[in-house]
């Protein structure tokens, strides 16, 4: 068996030229192309973002569940925002109570709107 780290080692201490060359030798032994690893490389980096967590949320009021006035009363505690408007956000529904927050916020929020009645959504 081969001794991976002393490899490891020897690949580092290589050139550019060398390494170009030892990728050329490689090519030849194995009857492989590294251009199609480089060609897949930037395929991989694409969907890496895709896989990465999502950090900021949104917290969509989707309905009030029937139960209008603590739904508007929740709303307004989350918002600041005053009787009319909160009635406004909650009758136009689906509407974003609060957008950009953290995960351990949305969730707090939908916690409080859904123990209000009502029906939300995090995006």
């Amino acid at each position: 068996m081969a001794d991976l780290a002393k490899i490891v080692e020897d690949l580092s201490a290589l050139t550019v030229l060398e390494a170009a060359e030892l990728s050329k030798l490689l090519e030849e032994k194995w009857g492989v192309s590294a251009a199609a690893a480089v060609a897949a490389a930037p395929a991989a980096a694409a969907a890496g973002p895709a896989a990465e967590e999502q950090t900021e949320f949104d917290v969509i009021l989707t309905g009030d569940g029937g139960n209008k006035i603590n739904v508007i009363k929740e709303v307004r505690a989350i918002t600041g925002l005053g009787l009319g408007e909160a009635k406004a956000l909650v009758e136009g529904a689906p509407k974003a109570v609060k957008e950009g927050v953290n995960k351990a916020e949305a969730e707090e929020l939908k916690a409080k709107l859904l123990a209000a009645g009502a029906t939300v959504e995090l995006k």
